[in-house]
């Protein structure tokens, strides 16, 4: 057993090691990474030939927290892992961006990329470690691939800049990013941030690629030690026909240039006009016996993308005619639907979201019991992406990958602007449903989002913007390009996404698709993606520029008490019978829990009145008897010795036979009924046991001594 180990070193003194040659050895590349007690193990599996007729990458990455790995046992019936988890996709969405542009164009085998979180430590997190294993197992195979990759996460804590920062680290960092790169270039960021500058956000890219070198360098120094320098060969295109290439694009080149000229801004014009070009050539060529109509149609659909990024770079100008900075019109509108607690109507260009925001209680709060995690989310964001929103016509699945990535980062750009603590005791759901998409539907739910949220009163600490940024270059002119098409976006080297408030980003997700994209580049683009979040934010704020000052009417109301944790119990009642009470009787939702040593509770409702009525009750369950007060009492129970009568809610005393009149009783037969109402006085309280004495007496008139009993 040839067991290779290589290690990397962190800058605050940690290590990474890299272990191959043990484990997994049937598949075509396996390592485990491993950071303190944090283990990965990761395996690549390509087939050796592809499948007829398959023109494209049929990659898929997959990323799972095994439970056995933090000493737990799966939740739920079955008791074994199931379906992954949002964070689970969100990471293999991070690996996959950044794998997928590095294998070769013409390499089509069916490729699986299976990462496995196999042993944990809740602080030495895991998932900033799953790219560097990934392209590790690459980097110990014979698959082709122009790689090492590697990916770390940058935080910024008081000020310094720390590389995969532990879980107590990240708790109190300003900015939170994943940043992914080869030795040359960075391919792919993603992340939030408190409001940090463009320069801020370009220091920690810089901070975390040069560590990202030294994982590739290691990679190397692996795959050499490994033996697997030589990758494998193959052939899965048909071969260039160079003249036919030439042929087409002299035909329709000037052709498809024009097109791109006229600046129409209508996709589904800009589409039949290009098949008017392309369509006639496919029909005479498919009646050629001896021509490929794959070649044909890949070679049209070359000579289409060079005609538009070179009509962008030589004419400065876009598909839909607008200049390079140009954003699409917007319109919005709030208080769409009536029923919802908040609405928005976003639509820029042809993108189109429908955003409501609905206020839930505790109750509502999203359940996280993952490997890693377990706890509660109080502020959920979900997106759907429907297919006739692009004018298609599909079944409708549940969400997918792509749909989760999209929801997460509207959440990131949104969640730090909610207010908190008692500002916010609510439980907050915001929806976005795409009803139109052509270019950044993501960006669109952020403004959507924002508008909703301050529509429905919520006291938003500020509006949030969101802007999807391209870049086409030739490697010597480049263009930036502000609020891109879908047909840019396919088209074009960069889509960048960035959020955040007129002071400054709360997130932001890059995809870079060409080598070598300069540093100034980059900044380029960040500081016109500032301008036009700027313009964006303006035309929002001609909407709504601040929080509504009250709730919608029909929006539910939450009061929140604090009360003595000793009366926890007594709220509650034996078996949760006090509350239940409470809750029939008022139509509200009570919930209470333990923080500090006291009892928080919050009676949600949507009337003033019940809330009221409710919000009274518990206040006299936590009233603390007073020596000396009056009280309504109720008669409980009778003994031969008194009666028991509740003189406060959930709380009893004994009103003796001797308390009950001046007169003296020798029984209780007649005097009082289980139900009667009385008022009692308290006239003491035991400081040992805590009983208390009642007496009825003494709020009557004493009567006067008559002469034979002065006698």
């Amino acid at each position: 057993m040839n067991i290779i180990t290589k290690t990397i070193n962190l800058p605050d003194g940690r290590t990474i090691e890299i272990e191959t040659g043990k484990l997994a050895k049937q598949a075509d590349g396996a390592v485990v990474v491993k950071m303190g007690n944090t283990m990965l193990l990761a395996t690549i599996v390509s087939n050796q030939e592809a499948r007829e007729g398959v023109d494209f990458l049929p990659l898929s990455v997959d990323y799972q927290e095994k439970y056995a790995a933090n000493g737990r046992i799966p939740g739920g019936f079955l008791k074994r892992e199931g379906r992954l988890g949002d964070h689970e996709i969100l990471t293999c969405r991070i690996v996959d961006r950044c794998l997928r542009p590095l294998f070769p164009s013409d390499y089509h085998s069916e490729t699986q990329v299976l990462i496995s979180l196999i042993s944990a430590d809740p602080n030495d997190l895991p998932d900033a470690l799953a790219g560097l294993a990934a392209s590790a197992a690459i980097a110990v195979s014979d698959i082709p691939f122009d790689g090492p990759i590697s990916e770390a996460r940058v935080a910024r804590v008081e000020g310094e800049f720390i590389i995969n920062p532990t879980a107590d680290q990240l708790a109190i960092a300003d900015l939170d990013m994943v940043v992914g790169a080869s030795e040359e270039n960075v391919m792919m960021v993603e992340g939030e941030m408190d409001e940090v500058s463009e320069e801020e956000m370009i220091e920690a890219i810089k901070f975390a690629h040069e560590n990202i070198k030294h994982h590739c360098q290691v990679q190397k120094e692996l795959t050499i030690e490994a033996g697997k320098t030589e990758k494998r060969t193959y052939s899965h295109e048909e071969e260039d026909d160079e003249a036919l290439c030439k042929s087409i694009r002299d035909e329709v080149y000037d052709k498809l240039y024009a097109v791109v000229g006229e600046g129409n801004a209508d996709k589904q014009l800009r589409k039949e006009k290009f098949g008017a070009i392309k369509e006639p050539i496919m029909e005479r060529y498919a009646e050629d016996e001896e021509v490929s109509n794959g070649l044909v149609a890949k070679y049209l659909k070359k000579a289409e993308k060079e005609a538009v990024r070179n009509y962008v770079l030589n004419e400065r100008k876009r598909l839909d005619g607008r200049e390079l900075d140009e954003i699409r019109p917007i319109w919005s509108e709030v208080d769409y639907l009536p029923g919802a607690h908040g609405s928005s109507v976003f639509t820029r260009g042809e993108t189109q979201s429908l955003t409501s925001v609905t206020l839930g209680t505790k109750l509502d709060e999203k359940l996280i019991d993952s490997a890693l995690v377990q706890g509660y989310e109080k502020f959920l964001l979900h997106y759907n992406f429907p297919a006739f929103s692009t004018g298609e016509a599909r079944p409708q699945r549940g969400p997918g990958r792509r749909e989760v990535g999209h929801g997460n980062l509207a959440w990131r750009a949104l969640k730090g602007m909610l207010p908190t603590g008692e500002d916010n005791p609510y439980t907050v759901r915001v929806v976005s449903d795409i009803l139109e998409s052509n270019g950044s539907s993501s960006m669109a739910t952020v403004c959507a989002g924002s508008l909703a949220l301050m529509d429905s009163g919520l006291k938003m600490k500020a509006p949030v913007s969101g802007i999807a940024m391209g870049l086409i270059t030739d490697g010597e002119k480049y263009a930036v390009l502000s609020d891109i098409l879908g047909d840019e976006d396919h088209l074009g080297d960069m889509d960048f996404k960035v959020t955040g408030t007129s002071k400054g980003i709360t997130a932001c997700q890059m995809d870079i698709k060409v080598d070598g994209l300069p540093y100034e580049i980059l900044t380029n683009a960040l500081m016109q993606a500032k301008e036009g979040r700027h313009h964006i934010l303006g035309e929002m704020n001609k909407t709504m520029e601040a929080p509504r000052e009250e709730l919608k009417d029909h929006a539910p109301r939450i009061v929140m008490l604090r009360i003595a944790k000793d009366f926890i119990g007594a709220v509650i009642g034996p078996g949760g019978k006090v509350i239940q009470e409470m809750q029939a009787d008022t139509g509200t939702t009570i919930t209470i829990e333990e923080i500090d040593d006291q009892g928080e509770v919050k009676v949600f409702g949507t009337e003033k009145e019940g809330v009221d009525k409710a919000v009274g009750r518990i206040k006299a369950i936590c009233a603390v008897p007073e020596v000396g007060e009056t009280y309504d009492a109720t008669v409980k129970s009778i003994m031969p010795y008194g009666a028991f009568v509740e003189f406060m809610p959930g709380k009893d005393g004994l009103l003796h036979i001797s308390e009950i009149t001046w007169e003296r009783l020798e029984n209780m037969e007649g005097v009082m009924e289980v139900g009667e109402k009385l008022k009692v006085k308290l006239i003491g309280i035991d400081n040992k046991t805590g009983k208390v004495k009642l007496s009825r007496k003494v709020l009557l008139p004493k009567p006067e001594k008559n002469e034979s009993e002065a006698n």
